[in-house]
């Protein structure tokens, strides 16, 4: 294996466990975390319809939910987007089966 292939693979693997034990997950809670509060503003909006007040409180709530979720699948996409704009898609790829079709080329200098 070439000084390039290894230090690919490394870097795959690098970002492979940051993606799996920070990143993804956090985006998951956060996920949640927004969807149980549009879940909450929905349960105050229904569970108080003679009161202004808590409706409005639930609407908030609402709103402040879909942002977040919003917020969390930008951010996935982001990131999605920024490994496909630098091209790391291929070098990742090769260097988890190096003798996968077209990588020959992929790490020649």
């Amino acid at each position: 294996m070439s000084p390039q292939q290894k230090a690919a693979q490394e870097a795959s693997n690098f970002v492979a466990k940051l993606n799996e034990i920070i990143l993804f997950p956090t985006i998951a809670l956060l996920s949640a975390v927004a969807f149980l509060t549009f879940l909450w503003g929905v349960a105050q909006y229904f569970i108080n319809a003679n009161n202004d007040q808590a409706r409005a409180q639930g609407a908030k709530h609402m709103m402040w939910g879909v942002i977040g979720l919003v917020i969390m699948l930008s951010a996935f996409t982001i990131l999605s987007l920024a490994a496909n704009t630098f091209g790391l898609s291929d070098e990742v790829r090769c260097a988890n089966n190096p003798t996968d079709a077209g990588c020959d080329t992929v790490f020649a200098p």
